[in-house]
C-alpha cells in the first residue's frame, strides 16, 4: 500500500527510443515507483509509430507539478533507449541534465537500405558529452543478456535510474513497481536486469 502523497519539488524525466523498445513499459515503472513511495506523478505518453520501429517519447514528472509536458531544456533527466534518439532529444536536456543512453543502435530503415549513414558511436558520445556534464552511457542490451534476457534491456535502464539516486525512492519502491507493473512469470528475470543496471550505477557508471 502506498504511503501518504508527500511533498517534492519536481523531477522531469524524458524518455526516447524506438518501437519496440519497452519504453513505455518502462515509463509506467518509474511512475508506479514513484506512487507506491508516496509522491505525486504525472505522465504522458507519445507513441508515434511505435508499431513500425518509429520514435516513441514520453515522460514522467515526479514531484509538485501540474502537467507531464516537459518543454525544451527544462528534462532533468534524459532516458535514451537508442544513442541517435539520444542526441536528437538533447534539445530537452539543460547543462546539469542526467542522460542515461543505451549505446545499442537500433538501424533505421533509411540506412538499412543504404540511404544514409548511421552516425559512430564514439562521436554520438562526444556530442552529447558537449552539452552535459552527466552521462551514464552503457549497451544495456548485454547487461540484459547477462542478466537472462536481452528484451529486459528496459528493465536494466530503469536500474540505471533507481541506482544514480536522483529520485527520493526506496529500493522497496522499485520492487513494488516491477511486481505491479509485469506479468508474475517475467517479474523474476526483470529484477535481475534491474538490479544489473542498478550495481552498473552505484559503481559510478563504469
Amino acid at each position: 500500500m502506498a504511503r501518504e502523497t508527500r511533498a517534492f519539488d519536481a523531477v522531469r524525466i524524458f524518455f526516447t527510443g524506438v518501437g519496440g523498445q519497452g519504453t513505455l513499459l518502462a515509463t509506467r515503472l518509474v511512475g508506479e515507483a514513484a506512487l507506491a513511495e508516496g509522491i505525486s506523478v504525472t505522465m504522458s505518453e507519445i507513441h508515434g509509430m511505435a508499431q513500425r520501429g518509429g520514435v516513441v517519447e514520453s515522460s514522467v514528472v515526479i514531484g509538485n507539478a501540474f502537467s507531464p509536458t516537459i518543454p525544451d531544456g527544462e528534462a532533468d533527466i534524459l532516458m535514451a533507449f537508442e544513442p541517435l534518439e539520444a542526441l536528437r532529444a538533447l534539445p530537452k536536456c539543460h547543462a546539469q541534465s542526467l542522460i542515461i543512453a543505451n549505446t545499442a543502435p537500433i538501424v533505421p530503415f533509411s540506412v538499412a537500405t543504404g540511404q544514409s549513414t548511421y552516425p559512430e558511436l564514439a562521436a554520438l558520445h562526444g556530442l552529447i558529452k558537449e552539452k552535459v556534464s552527466n552521462l551514464m552511457w552503457l549497451d544495456a542490451v548485454e547487461l540484459a543478456r547477462k542478466a537472462g534476457s536481452e528484451r529486459a534491456s528496459n528493465t536494466v535502464l530503469v536500474g540505471v535510474l533507481a541506482g544514480s539516486g536522483r529520485l527520493p525512492l526506496g529500493k522497496s519502491s522499485w520492487e513494488e513497481a516491477l511486481k505491479r507493473t509485469l506479468a508474475p512469470r517475467i517479474v523474476g528475470i526483470n529484477r535481475q536486469a534491474f538490479e544489473a543496471g542498478y550495481a552498473f550505477s552505484r559503481a559510478g557508471g563504469v
